[in-house]
């Protein structure tokens, strides 16, 4: 992208509330019983990464935890399994931030894939361990939905830090 295309705003700083109200959201979209639908993404891993990328030091492995035992006991999973899977995306997350910032959405997304894809291979993994059977490779189809959501998803979440304070004619940003 040509430096002339990009925004020139300065985002406002992140509410706390927000981060949480929409990894809260992203929970409630996760207890919606859709079967065994391949490629609906998962809500709350593709909300931890995203804040865990943007807000690295406000979002990390506490909450991954914290939402992945909420997303096993919604969800009747072996204990620990997403909250496994999801402390290990947010440390990987946050300890890429500050390289994925670096590019525009659609890039980002191609970086944050292999962490999606690894949060699921082990939530698979647990479960194999625990002596269910392989869910299949249409299962990893997850993260690929949710790749491909990141774009969207990030315009979504940082519009409330578009918003000005105040507005003042006589000041270009």
């Amino acid at each position: 992208m040509h430096p002339t295309n990009r925004s020139s705003r300065i985002l406002q700083p992140v509410k706390l509330w927000f981060v949480y109200l929409s990894l809260f959201v992203a929970l409630g979209l996760e207890y919606i019983p859709t079967g065994r639908t391949p490629g609906l993404p998962d809500w709350v891993a593709l909300a931890l990464a995203f804040w865990c990328v943007r807000e690295p030091l406000a979002i990390g492995m506490g909450a991954g935890f914290a939402f992945g035992l909420l997303m096993d006991v919604g969800l009747g999973a072996a204990m620990g399994q997403h909250a496994l899977a999801y402390v290990v995306l947010a440390y990987l997350a946050n300890a890429l931030a500050r390289r994925v910032l670096w590019f525009p959405a659609w890039q980002q997304a191609l970086h944050v894939l292999p962490l999606l894809l690894l949060a699921q291979a082990i939530m698979a993994l647990v479960r194999l361990v625990a002596g269910a059977e392989f869910p299949g490779w249409a299962y990893f189809l997850s993260s690929f939905g949710s790749a491909l959501l990141w774009t969207p998803l990030s315009f979504l979440l940082l519009l409330p830090q578009y918003q000005p304070d105040e507005r003042d004619d006589n000041r270009p940003i």
